[in-house]
């Protein structure tokens, strides 16, 4: 199937079914008994709604009401599936058309029999209609191939009712607006899916090509503006080239340390604290190399980038979850912790499971060009990144995940052992709830808890820009915290074990 580019908020559907024979809706409509009162808010699509032109008028308010007051409640799952069973209800009740200011529709039998490919015009200012061969076409139009009502239709059918529907929706949350993707409504999903029909972007149009029929559209993914993406590349570039810098201190003054202390060659925690500053430090680098060159160039090199960016954002996850077991260990479990060769063992995990992450995503092929686009479609952002989404969940989303919540387990479990303490010794000693809040705020930086804003992205505008700006200086977070527990102190007298020292803990190996 073939549609010009919709203009923006315009919603076709189609389905197909059996003349004669009675549509199996995916919900029956129930009985309705005499009219009651009516809920206030309609958009909540609490009781029984049927089709006629007092329902469908007051809930098709509510493509405008939903998102654009805070007053309102949407239940828009419900508001999706009630204008998807309204076609259905047009195939059923026979009619031919209708027109109404939000939405417009052409109803018709047609026969299996055909020589020639079916055009249907989907105008916004009047009813859809069919195209004769040689008509001028519009730019917003629906193609039927002859073949579809022959080979792929099953039974000997002598013609198919269709519905060619055109919906205003408005700018609010039903049928949200979106990047421009075409979809189909899977009703085991209950949701759009893209499986089966490809997107094809032009400049004057999109085409849509699905190899089955059913409700189908073009959609647009939400997205944010190219001011807004540009802005918060700039934030991430200036965040992470401060924490490469604060980071780079870090590895210096571990090293003099290193140097003038013989105990820092034996202890564990300094050198995976080490290891965490490192991979972020390359994985910053390799960020603002990412952000700042172009993806254009040949496909190997985009590769070679992504492949690389993505093996140090493993790695960076890889090593706070190994902050979070050191941290287990030393907290946690205290007894029994001796490991051989400990060190060398986290680290042919933390380099090495990144690694055969990446040859397996490498050997897949899921590494390409990855684009931002725009409400107008206009891309605003190109990186060397994944291609195919579903390797993206896996192995970045899933990983992080897993990460993220062995690391907040075992800093609450630290955490309540933390205060826990202090409120035994608070009466002894003067600061000390402020302390356990320092030394908690300091352990969090080492297991990632920067990263888990990333869950309140999806809440609004403010929170990307709190994520950018707070998790793109983890760094400099390390090496406060690598101060307050390793800076040489003129007093003997150290803080209470448990709380701002608590990294300075015996080591839980030799090697």
């Amino acid at each position: 199937m073939a549609t010009a580019r919709s203009l923006g908020l315009l919603l076709f559907l189609l389905q197909g079914s059996v003349k004669g024979e009675r549509f199996i809706r995916s919900e029956e409509k129930p009985e309705y008994a005499e009219t009651t009162e009516r809920p206030r808010n309609v958009c909540l699509l609490e009781g029984n709604h049927e089709y006629d032109s007092f329902d469908l008028n007051g809930i098709a308010k509510c493509f405008t009401k939903c998102g654009s007051s805070e007053d309102v409640s949407c239940d828009v799952e419900n508001l999706q599936r009630y204008w998807l069973n309204y076609e259905s209800y047009l195939l059923e009740n026979s009619k031919e058309t209708v027109d109404m200011p939000f939405v417009k529709a052409l109803i018709q039998n047609v026969s299996t029999d055909i020589s020639e490919d079916l055009l249907f015009s989907l105008t916004p200012s009047q009813i859809p209609k069919q195209m004769m061969q040689g008509e001028d076409q519009p730019t917003d139009r629906v193609r039927l191939p002859k073949s579809l009502f022959g080979a792929f239709l099953p039974g000997n059918r002598s013609a198919v009712r269709l519905a060619i529907t055109v919906m205003d929706i408005g700018a609010g949350n039903v049928f949200k607006n979106m990047i421009i993707t075409c979809v189909f409504w899977n009703v085991v999903k209950g949701d759009w899916d893209s499986q089966g029909c490809s997107t094809e972007l032009g400049d004057e149009r999109t085409v849509c090509r699905c190899d089955h029929l059913t409700f189908f559209a073009l959609l647009l993914r939400p997205i944010l503006d190219l001011a807004t993406a540009q802005t918060l590349t700039r934030i991430s570039q200036a965040g992470c080239g401060v924490s490469m810098i604060f980071l780079a201190f870090t590895i210096v003054f571990y090293v003099a340390l290193r140097l003038s202390l013989q105990r820092f060659k034996s202890e564990d925690a300094p050198k995976i604290h080490m290891a965490l500053s490192s991979s972020l430090f390359l994985l910053n680098l390799t960020f603002l190399i990412s952000v700042g060159s172009s993806s254009q160039g040949p496909p190997s090199s985009c590769w070679v980038r992504a492949a690389i960016f993505h093996y140090f954002l493993l790695c960076v996850f890889t090593w706070m979850g190994l902050e979070a077991f050191h941290l287990y260990l030393l907290a946690i479990r205290v007894f029994n912790t001796y490991f051989g060769h400990y060190f060398l063992k986290l680290s042919l995990l933390g380099w090495g499971l990144p690694a055969l992450v990446v040859i397996a995503v490498g050997s897949s092929n899921s590494y390409g060009v990855y684009t931002l686009r725009d409400q107008e479609n206009r891309t605003s952002l190109e990186l060397c990144w994944f291609q195919k989404e579903p390797v993206l969940y896996a192995t970045v989303h899933g990983y992080f995940l897993v990460s993220f919540l062995f690391g907040a387990v075992v800093l609450a479990l630290v955490a309540w052992k933390i205060f826990t303490l202090s409120s035994v010794t608070a009466g002894k000693e003067q600061g000390q709830t402020w302390r356990s809040v320092f030394t908690v705020l300091g352990l969090s930086s080492l297991v990632g808890m920067t990263w888990g804003l990333a869950v309140l992205t999806p809440l609004g505008l403010s929170t990307i820009y709190i994520f950018a700006l707070f998790n793109s200086l983890q760094g400099v977070f390390i090496f406060c915290w690598f101060i307050i527990l390793y800076f040489p102190r003129q007093s003997t007298t150290a803080p209470s074990s448990g709380t701002a020292r608590l990294g300075q803990a015996h080591s839980v190996s030799q090697d």
